[in-house]
């Protein structure tokens, strides 16, 4: 008795079976890697020169995955907020943060937080 049974049917159905294609999203409205670390360097442009600053620079232009430079927001987050104040850099890095939507896997985007209601 054989287990599989091989023949044109199944192997028609297996290719065509795939269901429609997956919309393809415009070319102009897709975030890169690149795109996110333009924009991050943009915002730290600024800044006033330190060490510390020069070292978050580095590794921005040097991160070579975007779960790289998702977790160097609060690195960013400390430069700006020293200088503009907490609020506002925190304004600034969820404007990144929304950069991220569909590049991250699922446990690494970010959860609402409960001590944001109010």
């Amino acid at each position: 008795m054989r287990w599989f049974k091989p023949n044109l049917r199944n192997s028609l159905h297996a290719i065509f079976s795939a269901g429609p294609p997956a919309p393809q999203d415009d070319p102009d409205t897709v975030v890169t890697i690149e795109d996110i670390r333009h924009r991050m360097l943009d915002l730290l442009s600024a800044e006033a020169e330190s060490e510390r600053l020069a070292t978050v620079r580095r590794r921005i232009r040097y991160a070579v995955s975007v779960e790289a430079l998702w977790f160097l927001r609060g690195e960013m987050m400390a430069v700006l907020s020293r200088s503009r104040g907490e609020a506002l850099a925190l304004e600034q890095i969820s404007e990144i943060s929304e950069m991220f939507d569909d590049l991250l896997p699922e446990g690494l985007r970010s959860r609402p937080s409960p001590l944001g209601r109010g």
